[in-house]
């Protein structure tokens, strides 16, 4: 799969690597690639980023990905589900804390042994992060794309539910809104210059 990435996507995946060494996290996850799409410049995905607005609030995005990490990976629809039980996160992370330190629900973080982590060539991507890679292939073959670039890999980070996928949908970065930014022409939707190949994906992402 990886020989039909482009090279931005390629970064894309070395980054995220980076960022999960950076935050010591034991897998590089979801999180950590879309992490990586926000560093990139030059490319459609930037270019959709700066459409949608969400350059301009990374900090925004970032301490929403922060606030879920601290809530053991749990999603603004999980946090509102267990509120409708009678079940309040936050004081629940509040104890946790208080008891074991700041990040003790975070999944991705073992301080005990962070000093003794992998370097990131090393670094393990989680079941997650894998299967938004697989996702991105189905995309671009979907779509009639003879490779994958990060445009792909956005799309398929927003293709399903999930944290990541909810926190830029909160900042206005749907699957939808995305794909007609990255891919609308003209004359109606289709790949951009030099992308070659099809029809778009459905609006809602692909079944």
């Amino acid at each position: 799969m990886f020989e039909r990435f482009t090279h931005d996507a390629r970064r894309v995946v070395t980054r995220s690597c980076a960022h999960s060494e950076r935050t010591g996290d034991r897998t590089v996850t979801e999180e950590h690639l879309l992490l990586a799409l926000l560093d990139q410049q030059g490319t459609r995905t930037a270019f959709a980023f700066a459409a949608l607005g969400v350059t301009d609030r990374r900090a925004s995005v970032e301490d929403a990905l922060r606030t879920a990490r601290r809530r053991g990976g749990l999603s603004p629809a999980d946090v509102r589900a267990l509120a409708g039980l009678g079940i309040d996160v936050d004081e629940v992370v509040a104890g946790a804390e208080a008891a074991h330190g700041r990040g003790a629900l975070d999944p991705g973080v073992s301080g005990r042994f962070r000093a003794a982590r992998r370097r990131w060539t090393h670094q393990p991507f989680s079941p997650g992060a894998k299967a938004t890679l697989e996702k991105s292939l189905r995309i671009a073959v979907g779509r009639g794309d003879r490779a994958i670039g990060g445009e792909h890999v956005l799309l398929a980070l927003t293709a399903g539910p999930g944290v990541v996928a909810e926190v830029l949908a909160d900042h206005g970065a749907t699957y939808a809104s995305l794909e007609r930014v990255m891919f609308a022409r003209p004359d109606g939707p289709g790949p951009g210059p030099g992308d070659g190949g099809g029809g778009t994906a459905a609006a809602d992402g692909p079944g």
